[in-house]
């Protein structure tokens, strides 16, 4: 799936893009706040993130940022269903775009998507305690604290980590427009 918002396309990675994700993620900073991503990381990872298949019930994307001379990729941005029927929204960018609403905005665009595209009513997420900045996106997007922390694992750092948990219901809410193509 591809959507434009004012300032960022997500579209689905392709196998060109191996070398500009990597350069986008392979930041310990990023890492550390990520459950699967390993660590370091290289442009092998990438490859192969790029080339999982991907279910039809999922939309994974890169952002691009068009606030450079070029588009550049940022970050990614995805639902993917996971255990007990549920699917998970999950992003990360780069650091030097961090703080500049990138990530609100994309996850307006991947909530138009769950709810128009993939015609989704609900949706859970996460982040792990210690990235407090997650959760502010996470509440602007809607999303609810369930008051309840989870240990998860932290694949980058070894270890299990605390991270709170998000739910949003889609069935009620109202959305801008945002332009989008399957």
């Amino acid at each position: 799936m591809f959507a434009r918002t004012p300032r960022l396309t997500l579209r689905p990675g392709w196998p060109e893009d191996a070398a500009a994700l990597t350069q986008a993620i392979a930041h310990e900073s990023v890492a550390m706040k990520l459950a699967r991503l390993p660590w370091p990381y290289q442009e092998s990872d990438a490859v192969t993130w790029l080339a999982l298949p991907r279910a039809p019930s999922s939309a994974i994307t890169v952002i691009l940022s068009h606030d450079y001379d070029r588009p550049r990729l940022v970050g990614a941005i995805g639902i993917e269903p996971i255990a007990n029927g549920d699917y998970e929204l999950g992003y990360w960018l780069t650091p030097d775009a961090w703080g500049r609403g990138y990530a609100t905005e994309a996850g307006r665009a991947m909530l138009d998507i769950a709810r128009y595209g993939l015609g989704l009513r609900r949706l859970v997420s996460g982040h792990f305690t210690d990235n407090p900045a997650s959760g502010r996106v996470l509440r602007k997007l809607g999303f609810i604290a369930t008051g309840r922390t989870e240990r998860r694992e932290c694949r980058a750092r070894g270890r299990r980590v605390d991270c709170a948990t998000y739910t949003l219901s889609l069935a009620d809410e109202e959305c801008g427009p945002t332009r989008m193509a399957a």
